[in-house]
């Protein structure tokens, strides 16, 4: 399940969630944003149990986005107990997020 994060959010659904945390950093008019965002989604849906999955929209969230310094989208951003823990830039597909999933949190 994929959850809209927010400026306002942010600290209530990442810095204090209980679960390992994937933000994708994306705006609506961004080609390679639209193109993994099916295998982000199908990620969301699939590993709900063990990870929380959110998404910035970096137009509406500026703050948030210039706070985590996002020069390019996409971006994947990993926090665990309430702390970054990874990032990668550029479009990836399920397999690729489901691999560095594995490679930062051992899951």
């Amino acid at each position: 399940m994929l959850i809209t994060i927010t400026n306002e959010s942010f600290n209530e659904l990442v810095i204090k969630a209980t679960k390992p945390v994937v933000l994708d950093f994306f705006a609506d008019w961004c080609g390679p944003c639209r193109q993994m965002a099916p295998g982000f989604e199908e990620l969301s849906n699939e590993l709900s149990e063990s990870y929380v999955f959110g998404k910035v929209d970096v137009d509406e969230n500026r703050q948030l986005a210039i706070t985590h310094g996002i020069t390019s989208i996409p971006t994947l951003i990993f926090y665990k107990n309430g702390r970054q823990v990874g990032a990668i830039s550029g479009a990836l597909s399920k397999k690729e997020i489901a691999e560095k999933l594995i490679a930062l949190f051992g899951q």
